[in-house]
């Protein structure tokens, strides 16, 4: 090969490189599954002793591991610091978390910046109990934390709609008292409250009370009617809770994308 064509040669090689390298995807995994930016992955993840014991009640058998969910936005980037939303689906054993995710949640959590996750069982459970929703939370959580260094000081939000916000008033507690950084709950078509009952359960400390809570109340909801949202939020505000920030909208039993996008962006806010 004369010098000529391998001047030649090399140029091509460097071109070829250094287009790979602009072209190559970050290279990181959620609970061993690759994880591509703007991408939607589903994981096997393990239960600790803990989260069995929590999975275990109401009779429930105790699977082998947990099912998680991970949504990532477009720019992600697990070097860097990012707010987490948690969906908690209702008790009924056919809705699961990750149903509650994709619905509710994708479309405005996206496009705020928020990584979303979701932990179910391999199976519906059989007694869809709270301890089964925070079990599997947990360990979705937990794989997390595992997965990304620095994860562990991530601001999390609950989110929770009807029976989904009956569970996050229990779970929420719950995972502050697990060392999570709660950022935010999200509550609504909630016609019931469990978040005064899940703090004096779990007892996460007296900053706990600080956490920002956003209600988000339909006009014409009749399942979950205004007054009894109303009343909900009295009962949250007499336990000491100081951050609750109301919104109303036109619509009855629902999610309201706008709502949601308003609730995350003052979480994120707060975290400044």
């Amino acid at each position: 090969m004369n010098r000529r064509v391998l001047v030649a040669v090399i140029v091509v090689l460097n071109v070829a490189s250094t287009f790979a390298a602009k072209g190559a995807a970050p290279s990181f995994s959620f609970a061993g599954v690759p994880v591509a930016p703007g991408s939607s992955v589903r994981a096997n993840v393990p239960l600790s002793a803990q989260e069995k014991s929590l999975a275990a009640q109401g009779g429930n058998p105790i699977p082998q591991n947990g099912v998680a969910v991970l949504i990532t936005p477009a720019n992600f980037d697990p070097q860097k610091t990012w707010p987490v939303l948690i969906s908690l689906a209702t008790r009924d054993g056919r809705r699961q978390n990750r149903d509650d995710l994709v619905e509710f949640y994708r479309r405005a959590g996206l496009a705020e910046g928020w990584v979303l996750l979701a932990g179910d069982g391999p199976q519906p459970a059989r007694n869809a109990t709270v301890g089964w929703r925070a079990a599997m939370t947990m360990a979705a959580i937990d794989a997390l934390h595992q997965s990304f260094i620095g994860s562990r000081k991530w601001p999390i939000a609950c989110a929770g709609f009807s029976g989904g916000a009956k569970s996050a008033g229990f779970i929420a507690p719950l995972l502050a008292k697990n060392g999570c950084r709660i950022a935010g709950i999200y509550l609504t078509g909630m016609n019931e409250e469990h978040l005064a009952e899940g703090y004096a359960k779990f007892q996460p400390g007296a900053d706990f009370l600080t956490t920002p809570i956003f209600v988000a109340i339909g006009h014409d909801d009749r399942i979950a009617t205004q007054e009894q949202q109303y009343a909900v939020i009295s009962s949250i505000k007499r336990t000491g809770f100081s951050q609750i920030r109301i919104a109303t909208f036109h619509g009855a039993h629902e999610v309201n994308d706008a709502q949601t996008a308003i609730a995350l962006r003052w979480f994120r806010s707060l975290q400044k």
